[in-house]
């Protein structure tokens, strides 16, 4: 379950064949793989973090930003310091 603030931020509007379409920022989908990561696996958290870091757009300060509106950054920390 999302709080308000967690369920709103990181939405981003796209414009796909003349239709408005709201997405999360990639940020927001890995702090929501990792407060998921009982539902989806470790597995798959850790292959998105990796998928995540080999972008040209790594952004660890908004993805700390998210991971504390997600309150999982506790848990995601040790795996950024671990990767970095």
């Amino acid at each position: 379950r999302f709080s308000n603030k967690a369920y709103n931020s990181g939405t981003e509007v796209h414009l796909i064949d003349s239709v408005s379409v709201k997405i999360y920022s990639p940020e927001k989908t890995l702090a929501d793989c990792f407060k998921f990561r009982n539902k989806i696996g470790m597995d798959v958290v850790l292959e998105a973090l990796k998928l995540y870091k080999e972008r040209k757009k790594f952004k660890p300060i908004e993805l700390l930003d998210y991971a504390k509106i997600c309150r999982v950054s506790m848990v995601m920390r040790p795996y950024l310091e671990a990767t970095v």
